[in-house]
Formats: structure tokens, sequence, C-alpha cells
């Protein structure tokens, strides 16, 4: 037996993606008293500055932005009552395709090795029991949710740690939903192209290939709470428009695909320390 708190360690891109992707299991495993750490890969710079200006737009300082975007991440620990914060402090690479995905420092130019090693040493700090990432292609598709799963994989093999390991994902039966919200608060919202449907029909997956499903519902306040905090955003943040009380009847599950887990416990399972406690 050890005094070292069972951890949970959670590797995203951007600030805002803490609260989208895993608000409701930090919030959750934290009242447990799990210690819980949130690595941010990138500085958040390609996100909307004050009055909604966007990347290439006169005005848009990313320098400034990362600074603002920096504060609304501790304010969205502190909802979520996060143990650790550590940041990577990459420049944010924006969407792929875009020039910034190889301005200088980016993450999505940052060799794999390099990144991975940084987060091996913290790995071997706070000798995490879990690790969640995004999937290969970081949800979809996004450059830097790719990256932050290509050093989270690097990194578990420079270690020796055995830690069980999700990428988060969504049930399609969930995307369709979203998909009925958003036209919805948008009627006039014209039909995607058939290239586009079909690409947003591959997001997520089939509900039968989830193997863990986290009944967050209790923290569904707070994963809100955490999103809003993220105000500079706010545009940009779907979720916010439903109003906390639909936000909770639709978003009070988690779910995650298990990659790796030492316990070998079946799935699917409703917990991600299932076996460890």
């Amino acid at each position: 037996m050890t005094d070292r708190p069972l951890t949970l360690m959670a590797v995203h891109a951007h600030p805002d993606d803490e609260a989208t992707g895993t608000g409701g299991v930090l919030a959750r495993y934290a009242a447990e008293g799990v210690r819980t750490v949130l690595v941010t890969c990138t500085d958040g710079g390609c996100g909307d500055g004050p009055g909604g200006v966007k990347p290439g737009d006169p005005g848009h300082d990313p320098v400034a932005i990362a600074l603002m975007r920096r504060q609304e991440l501790k304010a969205s620990c502190d909802v979520l009552r996060i143990s650790e914060l550590e940041t990577l402090d990459y420049a944010d690479s924006g969407m792929m395709g875009w020039p910034s995905n190889d301005a200088p420092g980016s993450f999505w130019r940052t060799p794999v090795e390099e990144g991975a090693a940084r987060l091996a040493e913290l790995m071997r700090h706070y000798r995490p029991d879990v690790v969640v990432t995004y999937d290969e292609n970081g949800f979809y598709g996004h450059p830097d949710h790719i990256q932050a799963h290509r050093i989270t994989m690097a990194a578990l093999e420079m270690t020796t740690l055995t830690p069980k390991v999700y990428w988060t994902t969504m049930p399609r039966s969930t995307m369709r939903r979203f998909g009925e919200i958003v036209r919805e608060f948008h009627p006039d919202m014209p039909e995607p192209d058939p290239a586009e449907a079909a690409a947003m029909a591959e997001i997520g997956l089939p509900d039968d290939e989830i193997t863990t499903w986290v009944d967050t519902t209790a923290f569904s306040g707070q994963k809100f709470d955490a999103l809003a905090a993220h105000s500079s955003q706010g545009e940009n943040i779907f979720f916010l428009k439903m109003g906390k009380e639909r936000f909770g009847e639709l978003m009070g599950t988690e779910t995650f695909v298990r990659v790796r887990g030492a316990t070998g416990d079946a799935v699917p399972e409703n917990d991600l320390f299932a076996g460890l406690r």
C-alpha cells in the first residue's frame, strides 16, 4: 500500500478542452478525493479575441489572447477543483490547413519526441493511475488534438508506468442528438453538402464500441460553469446556448474508449478507476 493518492491525468490541446470533453470526470473524481492533473499543451492564441475578432483579422493579437485564455483556464480549473495545472505553452496551431500550422513554435510542427519527453517528465512526477487524451484523429481532426494524442502515447512509452489509458469519444446516438439541437437553435441553417455530412457522420463511435460510460450528472453544473469561464470563446462554445438545465440533461454522461487497462476489468464499465480501488 502507498500513501500516494489515486491520480487522473488529462492531456488536452487548448484552454477550454478540459471542460468540453472531461469536465464531468475531472469534477467527479476531484470530489471523490482523486488527485486531478490537467496538462494543457497550447496557449490558445488562435482563439477569438475581444469582440470576437478572428485569427488573421486586424486587431487579433495571439500573445494577448494567450494571456487572457490562461486566466480563463485557471478559473475553469478552480470550478472543476483541479489539483494541478501544467501548461506546455506551445503556440496554438489553429485549424488544419491554416498558415499557423507551420508557424515557428507551433505545437503541430514540434517534434513528437520533444513534446513527449516533456510530458514523460510530468508523468514520472505525478505517476498517474489513469491517463485520458484524444484518439489518433484528435476526435475531429484538429492538428493540436492529434499532436496531443501523439505525444501522450509516445510519453507513455518513455516511462515504465502502466496506467489505464482512455481516449475521449462520443456515441453516434448523442452526435445525432446534437445535430437535432443545432438545427433547433438555427432553423435557417442550410443542409451540409454530402461530403461534409458524411464526414460528420464518422465523428464519434457506434454506441456498442464505447467501453466506458461515466455518470457525471451530479457535476454537470460545474462542467457548464467551467465552460462559461472561457468567456472569450463563448461564440464558439455551442453548449452554453442550451442553458444549464438542458445542458445537464444532455451532457450527464462522459464516454471513453479504454485502450490500455492493467486491471483487465470487463467492459463496458462505468468508472475510469474500476479495478484500482
